[in-house]
């Protein structure tokens, strides 16, 4: 299983339009890997596509994909969906008549399908897809399994409970995925010593490195957002055997060295943690 982290930021991508922050000034000039879109994850072998942002069709055309075999949705916020129409884009035939389009499957956890109906025309577009072809809808319920090329798919409920993460199975490997919204999850037992554990940043409250409040403390965002802080803590529980930290925005002000940096450091702490870029690869 080998998996691709097609964009690494989060609802604010870096550079972000119009700043003229260092961080983002470095990522213009120098692209990848001080760059960063909007989340997406590819896991090769399955051929699974977690979440569409906007940048998917750039990120689709830089790397080597040549097959998706399925897609699967986190929960409906617009940096994770926006750029379903590259859904259409992949799979539709303009040329002839009768046309031979192709088909994707695509999953939509409980909760999603529910939100789906409600937020952001997402039901109306994907089930236009559905009557034209383009892709094959499947409502996993909670508690459901999907397989896909020897690879089991267990979408799962957060504590926020609009927003999934995923666990993967595939041989003896256990990976397991959270897109975003980490904000009070607990981690079973069960997930004690996974392989591989992908994570939300969270929020930097405090910069990492030099101690400094970044966030007041009376900010609303931290009643909602879990913080980096609180991800060390379910790293902790967790004990992964790696872990690899994305959806990293540009509000947290630090770029692609800050993060060498503070990987060095939380090794000296013990922590076995490393962080995204775009383009990323890890085998496991």
């Amino acid at each position: 299983m080998r998996i691709e982290f097609l964009g690494t930021a989060g609802a604010v991508p870096i550079p972000r339009p119009l700043c003229q922050c260092s961080v983002c000034v470095e990522a213009k000039e120098k692209g990848i890997p001080y760059s960063r879109t909007g989340p997406g994850l590819f896991i090769h072998g399955p051929n699974l596509l977690l979440d569409t942002s906007e940048h998917s069709y750039e990120q689709l055309n830089r790397s080597n994909i040549t097959t998706i075999d399925g897609v699967c949705y986190s929960h409906w916020h617009p940096d994770h969906v926006q750029g379903l129409r590259v859904l259409e884009s992949m799979n539709a035939d303009w040329l002839h008549f009768p046309p031979n389009h192709q088909t994707t499957d695509v999953y939509l956890p409980e909760q999603v399908a529910k939100d789906f109906q409600h937020r952001l025309g997402i039901h109306e577009h994907l089930q236009y897809f559905s009557d034209e072809g383009f892709i094959r809808l499947h409502l996993p319920q909670d508690g459901d399994t999907f397989e896909l090329n020897g690879s089991t798919i267990l979408p799962f409920r957060l504590a926020e409970d609009y927003v999934y993460g995923f666990l993967l199975e595939e041989e003896n490997k256990r990976v397991l995925i959270v897109p975003d919204e980490l904000y009070q999850w607990t981690p079973p037992k069960s997930l004690q010593g996974i392989d591989v554990a992908i994570l939300p940043l969270g929020i930097c409250e405090f910069h990492p490195l030099n101690g400094e409040r970044l966030i007041q403390k009376d900010h609303p965002l931290l009643q909602s957002e879990a913080t980096f802080a609180y991800t060390l803590q379910v790293v902790k529980q967790l004990q992964p055997k790696r872990t690899i930290i994305t959806h990293i925005e540009e509000p947290d002000g630090l770029s692609y060295n800050d993060f060498k940096v503070l990987e060095k450091k939380l090794r000296e702490d013990e922590y076995n943690i490393e962080f995204a870029y775009d383009t990323m690869k890890i085998d496991v």
